[in-house]
C-alpha cells in the first residue's frame, strides 16, 4: 500500500491532536512523593525489573539499598556486580535460601526478622533514595513475618524516596497500599521444556 501525501497529512494532525492531549493530561499530574511499589506474579522478571529500575536511579545519581531476603545461599549476577561496584549501591543478602533449602523454620523467622529491622533501617535512612526489597513477598506468604507489622510501619514511612517490594503471591493487605503494582505473568518458560536456569537470564 502506498501512502499519499494526503495520508500523511492525516496521520501528521492526528499525532499533534494526541500530543496536545497528552501534555493537558500531564499538566494535571503534579503530585511527587516517594512511591511504595510491588512486583508480583508468577512470570519472571519481577527481581530484574526492580535492579533496573536501580539502574535507573543511580544514572540520576540517587543513593539505592538493595536487601534480598530469600536468595541467601545463591550466587547471582547481580550479586556479583553490585558486590564488585559497591560505590553504586548498598546490597545486602540477609537470606538463608528458599524453605525447602533451609528446611529450618526458626531459622527461617530470625533471618527474617533481622532482615526487616534491617529494612526498616534503610527505609528510615535520609541519604537512601530507594529501597529494593527483594522477595519480601516470599517471607510475607510464608507468614514468616506479620503482615500488619509491615503495613503498618509501611503506611507511616518517610515519604521522600520509593520503595520497591519483589516476589510473587503478594499479600493483599500489602496490595492494598501500594502505589504502583505489576504482576508479571508467565506465558511461556523454558524450565517447562527441561531447560535448567541460565545463566545470565534467570540469575
Amino acid at each position: 500500500m502506498t501512502e499519499t501525501p494526503e495520508d500523511f497529512a492525516r496521520h501528521n494532525a492526528r499525532s499533534k491532536r494526541i500530543a496536545a492531549a497528552r501534555e493537558r493530561m500531564q499538566a494535571r499530574r503534579t503530585l511527587e512523593r516517594g512511591l511504595l511499589i510491588v512486583h508480583t506474579g508468577n512470570g519472571k522478571g519481577k527481581s530484574s525489573s526492580a535492579f533496573g529500575m536501580a539502574i535507573r536511579s543511580i544514572g540520576w545519581g540517587m543513593k539505592v539499598a538493595i536487601l534480598q531476603y530469600v536468595k541467601g545461599k545463591w550466587e547471582t549476577g547481580e550479586r556479583n556486580f553490585f558486590e564488585a561496584h559497591p560505590d553504586l549501591a548498598t546490597f545486602e543478602v540477609m537470606g538463608e535460601g528458599f524453605t525447602w533449602d533451609t528446611q529450618d523454620r526458626a531459622l527461617d523467622i530470625a533471618a527474617a526478622k533481622a532482615a526487616w529491622e534491617r529494612s526498616k533501617e534503610m527505609i528510615l535512612d535520609p541519604a537512601i533514595d530507594f529501597v529494593i526489597l527483594d522477595e519480601l513477598n516470599i517471607v510475607l506468604r510464608n507468614d514468616t513475618l506479620p503482615i500488619a507489622d509491615i503495613v503498618a510501619f509501611l503506611k507511616d514511612r518517610p515519604l521522600t524516596k520509593h520503595i520497591c517490594i519483589t516476589g510473587r503471591g503478594a499479600k493483599p493487605e500489602l496490595l492494598e497500599i501500594a502505589d504502583l503494582i505489576t504482576d508479571f505473568t508467565e506465558v511461556k518458560h523454558p524450565y517447562n521444556a527441561g531447560f535448567a536456569a541460565q545463566k545470565g537470564v534467570e540469575f
